[in-house]
């Protein structure tokens, strides 16, 4: 198997939303996207695979080692092996790489977070320096587009932390700010409990859960519009794939919102069809 076989495999294997929008790339862009989006999977899944902390940490020490070794010239990873051909086209930098193992180092250390702005610092590593790479892929040419890219990294994320957050608390993480449980009186200990906690009032919690939930996906939504206010105009016709995304990420955050106490319960989706005709709109249409 070729370094970019691997890299198509384990971008493809994901199920993730943006494997959708990578399919209308030409062929140069998509392999260099794809190379990076199985970078950014092979270091995640250390946290969310390796239960063992100590092991964890071994493995982002060698990714850091294995980052700064493709950068001189001798990649060993099939993922790096993929990306390093297109660093030099796109602008990809060492630095972009190793803030997203610094955004899973974290991962490894914290599972709070008091308030927005520290959770924002978390985002803004493992999802703003990857919208970032993807707008320089995709095509960038605008100053710009990278406040663009930072901004609808953060709505990704956001979107992706509302709707992991019964899957995040049966790993005993919680995303959602601690200050903003504390504004809606939702207890640690009732959301790692996923509302069933014994002798809890159902009813209340779901009444305090919901708002809670309306509040984060008011938030998201709006940083969706803002993150799309930011995109120029010169930009817009490069950064579909981006725009695909957005489509689909914010059709599943639309979604969640008719009903956030689904995420207690289950992985709100949306069907591979559905996804596809979102992104194909998009290329089609030129916007969301």
């Amino acid at each position: 198997m070729t370094a970019q076989d691997y890299a198509q495999q384990k971008a493809a294997a994901s199920g993730s939303s943006f494997y959708y929008a990578f399919l209308f790339l030409p062929a140069d862009r998509r392999a260099a996207i794809t190379a990076f989006y199985a970078f950014c999977r092979e270091v995640d899944d250390v946290v969310d695979e390796v239960g063992d902390p100590a092991l964890a940490q071994t493995r982002l020490a060698w990714w850091r080692r294995e980052v700064a070794q493709a950068f001189a010239g001798a990649p060993q990873h099939p993922a790096l092996r993929a990306l390093l051909p297109h660093c030099g086209t796109y602008g990809i930098e060492a630095r972009h790489l190793l803030a997203v193992i610094d955004g899973c180092q974290m991962d490894l250390e914290q599972n709070r977070y008091l308030d927005f702005a520290q959770l924002q610092r978390y985002c803004q590593l493992v999802a703003g320096v990857v919208g970032e790479v993807a707008a320089r892929i995709f095509g960038q040419t605008q100053a710009q587009t990278t406040a663009y890219a930072h901004r609808l990294g953060l709505a990704f994320q956001l979107t992706n932390i509302i709707r992991d957050v019964g899957e995040d608390a049966t790993r005993g993480r919680i995303y959602l700010p601690l200050s903003e449980l504390q504004g809606f009186d939702v207890r640690t200990h009732e959301l790692l409990a996923r509302g069933s906690a014994s002798g809890a009032d159902a009813a209340d919690f779901q009444r305090r859960f919901g708002a809670l939930m309306q509040f984060q996906c008011q938030r998201a939504l709006d940083t969706y519009q803002q993150a799309l206010s930011l995109l120029p105009p010169a930009d817009r016709r490069a950064q579909k794939p981006g725009l695909m995304m957005a489509s689909i990420y914010r059709t599943l955050l639309q979604e969640i919102a008719c009903d956030p106490l689904l995420v207690l319960s289950r992985r709100v989706g949306l069907t591979p069809l559905r996804k596809f005709w979102l992104a194909w709109k998009v290329q089609a249409l030129g916007r969301l």
